[in-house]
């Protein structure tokens, strides 16, 4: 009888512990950029138990600075610090090589991520907290094996991203991945072999998509050649004017969503010189003149949703959304110039807008295209809260109109962009096999 009542006790322990488990099938999820999770399955650890020790002294030899990792490392999913940190580097980056900086550090830690996940259960390794009662476990417990470590996965990504594109900051990201490393072990969240294995498999992961994408963006220079005649703009030093020649990650190809021709603005004009200014038409335009970037926004929805806390959902989310900036840049800078359209205080001189006018041409406006895609997007990841992403993006939009660097029309057919974008991207998000549209529909 004590026996049965054992086995029954093991049974629904063991139960609950799958039922708690985060995830365990994203090992077979779609991947962007590699061929699948298992093509990089690492090969069976070796025993953890002469690992203890190590976790118990890094523990015992906790100090303010140590704890202080380990609470910053603790904050967000595995990517969150790295997106903070590349998102200051790609929003003031004045080449094109921003933009994919940010959509490939999103991307390899979601492709490296699910590697991850498919050798996490591939061995069920325990984590150190589970492996022995002697060690602490320093915040939220991480529902899933211990091999390889995901905070070190996104840290060996990374490094990899940061230091390609911004090598000035090679040595500090690196340094910067090794605290990472180290804070799972001393929060008893890892051993230190997962950490390597994980840092490493990040690493691979990385320099594959490097190659991978090393022609997506045009590298021929520009060979100064724009159209003449009336409705053309005619700054002097044009910004990005090859960018709409990148090649694109969901877009058949950069003119796949090409909008027509920009009609003659007489009338857009009209009603921009009309227009009268108040103060939160002012404070709405210096607001989005002065930030754009969505990612406080979406770091705040995980945040309350805790899927911070879902490692693979997580990085999901930040690659849809770090592809989706990435396609729409490429495909509203095509349109631009492709038709060149003229500012409005080119159209009339006499016209002073609120704002300088950014070095390229109007037609569509950018900030309104990614405003479309961000609320088209978030929308579908984050369904109770359509209103306020489609507010965010109407006001986005209306930005550049208030401050008179756009026409309306400008920002009309911007957003329609940016949502046949996003649009294309959720195609083929319901496509990845995470089973997405079920949990979605549970969060609603």
């Amino acid at each position: 009888m004590k026996k049965s009542l054992l086995t029954l006790t093991t049974v629904l322990c063991m139960a609950a512990h799958l039922v708690a488990q985060v995830e365990p099938t994203a090992g077979t999820w779609k991947t962007w950029f590699i061929p699948s999770g298992k093509a990089y399955r690492l090969p069976q650890p070796a025993s953890y138990k002469q690992e203890v020790a190590q976790v118990l002294a890094a523990q015992q030899n906790l100090d303010a600075a140590a704890r202080q990792q380990i609470q910053f490392w603790n904050a967000g999913a595995p990517v969150y610090r790295w997106n903070d940190m590349i998102g200051k580097l790609w929003m003031t980056d004045t080449s094109t090589n921003g933009v994919l900086s940010n959509m490939l550090l999103n991307v390899a830690t979601y492709d490296a991520t699910i590697a991850a996940w498919d050798t996490k259960y591939a061995y069920n390794r325990p984590r150190p907290y589970v492996a022995d009662s002697r060690i602490k476990v320093l915040g939220p417990k991480p529902d899933s094996p211990s091999y390889p470590c995901e905070v070190s996965v996104a840290a060996g990504v990374a490094s990899t991203i940061i230091a390609h594109f911004y090598p000035h900051l090679a040595d500090s990201v690196n340094r910067m991945a090794q605290r990472a490393m180290a804070s799972r072990v001393a929060a008893g969240m890892a051993f230190p072999s997962d950490t390597l294995a994980g840092f490493e498999l990040g690493r691979r992961i990385a320099e594959a998509e490097l190659a991978h994408t090393s022609n997506y963006v045009y590298k021929k220079p520009w060979d100064g050649k724009r159209p003449a005649g009336p409705g053309i703009w005619t700054g002097k030093k044009p910004m990005f004017p090859t960018g709409g020649q990148n090649k694109t990650v969901v877009l058949t190809s950069a003119s796949q969503f090409r909008p027509g021709p920009p009609p003659d603005f007489a009338k857009d004009m009209a009603d921009l010189k009309a227009f009268k200014q108040t103060f939160r038409s002012k404070a709405n335009a210096f607001y989005y003149a002065s930030q754009f970037s969505s990612d406080d926004l979406l770091h705040k929805k995980l945040f309350e949703q805790n899927l911070h806390l879902n490692a693979p959902r997580a990085a999901r989310i930040y690659a849809a959304v770090a592809v989706a900036y990435y396609d729409t840049f490429v495909a509203c800078w095509d349109a631009k110039y492709a038709y060149w359209g003229i500012r409005p205080d080119q159209y009339d001189p006499t016209y002073q807008p609120l704002v300088p006018t950014p070095p390229f041409p109007g037609y569509p406006s950018g900030h309104a295209a990614l405003s479309g895609m961000v609320g088209e997007l978030f929308s579908y990841f984050f369904p109770a809260d359509r209103a306020q992403f489609q507010k965010i993006a109407r006001d986005g939009a209306e930005s550049r109109f208030q401050a008179g660097i756009h026409f309306r029309t400008d920002n009309e057919v911007g957003l329609d962009l940016g949502r046949k974008v996003a649009g294309a991207v959720i195609q083929r998000l319901m496509a990845d096999g995470t089973g997405e549209d079920l949990t979605i529909a549970r969060r609603k």
